[in-house]
């Protein structure tokens, strides 16, 4: 029995002593003996108290068991602190050892790899060494290379550069000469002629324009180029086509502009605007005759800074569509105004190529009663060819048959036929 449950059994046999002390003096009350025998109550307390006193021998004596097992657990655990120890010595033993042998195997490690390393690096320095070799002879050798070809390229640069010079002496002459060909009145005029010429025979074909033509009947007057311009009935119409360079005045107002001179660009400018005004009075009044040419003529400056010029100045070129019918053109606009020239002869050929086919049509239309004619009369003969034919075919026919049938043969004269 536990140590708990013998304290329960002493508290429960208190407590009925104590009920049984209660009961005692209830009953010597002023009403006396409520009945209870004290006798019996005597008894009850004897074997409560011999209940009691074998409560304390078993308690004694299971205390003395508990003791003995105590005694045992503490005997045990001295034991296996005993037992702790000894292993804690083998494993500190162990350990110890453990660490001799790893410091030993760590230092032959150490010692191997200081080795590998002592070896990988006289290896690496010597690989080092060769390739240094190695990289400073392709060094020298590609070095000598490229200062060879660097100084040949010099070389050739050099002779190109001198090349170069006598080009632009060769240049700076032809310059001078270009100058003073520029300077000549005449040979300018020959220079905007050779560039219109140019521009004429690329975009036009021969036989659309003409040189030197006196486009103004009566006249000996005759204008550098002049467009044929085909019209339905008659002679083509002629457009005249004149180049003009005042290369002197479009110096004077270069320069002017580069010396930034406002009032000598003004003068240069009045200048070639009155220049511009002659040139055209001239083309109106040598070249324009209507019906002969067309009811305008065309100024060709060869230049397009020049035309730039001539443009921008404030109601020139309306000035001399309206006083003088001449228009200005320089050379990219030439070459526009006669690409559209050239869309109007494809346009005018397409119209007479158009009536022509319209000439075809009428006189097919004229000749298809006749044809219509003849192939019903066509028609007729072969449908009587037809009719002739099926009465051969069903008349002729079974006249043969009949004819045919008369004739007999016996079975055995009668021929054998192929299968096939």
């Amino acid at each position: 029995m536990s140590p708990i449950e013998l304290f329960s059994v002493f508290v429960a046999a208190a407590a009925v002593v104590v009920a049984a002390v209660a009961v005692m003096r209830a009953g010597k009350g002023p009403s006396g003996p409520a009945g209870v025998d004290e006798q019996t109550l005597a008894a009850y307390l004897e074997r409560t108290s011999a209940q009691i006193s074998s409560l304390k021998t078993q308690q004694a004596s299971d205390a003395a068991a508990t003791r003995a097992s105590l005694d045992a657990a503490a005997r045990g655990i001295e034991q296996a602190g005993n037992r702790v120890d000894g292993m804690r010595r083998d494993v500190t033993q162990q350990l110890a050892s453990n660490v001799q042998v790893t410091t030993q195997q760590l230092q032959g490690v150490s010692q191997n790899t200081a080795e590998q390393l002592r070896l990988i690096r006289q290896d690496t320095q010597r690989q080092l060494d060769e390739i240094r070799t190695m990289v400073d002879e392709r060094l020298s050798k590609t070095l000598n290379d490229r200062l060879t070809a660097s100084f040949r390229q010099i070389s050739d640069n050099l002779e190109a550069v001198y090349r170069g010079l006598g080009d632009m002496k060769a240049l700076a002459a032809g310059v001078g000469d270009l100058k003073k060909t520029l300077s000549n009145v005449k040979t300018r005029g020959i220079l905007g002629e050779v560039q219109l010429g140019a521009i004429l025979s690329e975009v036009l074909a021969p036989t659309q324009y003409a040189e030197n033509v006196a486009t103004k009947p009566g006249s000996t007057e005759r204008v550098e180029f002049a467009v044929k311009l085909p019209v339905e009935e008659g002679e083509p119409v002629w457009l005249p086509i004149d180049a003009k360079f005042p290369g002197d005045l479009y110096a004077q107002l270069r320069d002017a502009l580069d010396d930034g001179d406002r009032e000598a660009v003004a003068a240069a400018r009045k200048q070639l605007e009155a220049r511009i005004k002659a040139e055209a009075r001239d083309i109106s009044t040598k070249y324009v005759s209507v019906p002969a040419t067309t009811s305008f003529g065309i100024m060709f400056l060869p230049f397009e800074g020049l035309y730039a010029e001539v443009v921008n100045m404030p109601g020139l070129i309306e000035s001399l569509q309206r006083d003088w019918h001449v228009n200005v053109a320089g050379p990219s606009t030439m070459a526009a105004l006669l690409s559209s020239l050239e869309m109007a002869y494809q346009t005018f050929n397409l119209q007479r190529r158009t009536d022509e086919v319209l000439r075809v049509l009428q006189a097919v239309k004229a000749e298809l009663p006749k044809y219509q004619a003849e192939l019903r009369r066509a028609k007729q003969q072969i449908d009587l060819a037809g009719r002739t034919v099926d009465g051969i075919i069903t008349t002729r026919t079974n006249v043969m048959e009949r004819k045919l049938k008369d004739i007999s043969l016996n079975e055995d004269e009668t021929p054998a036929l192929d299968e096939e």
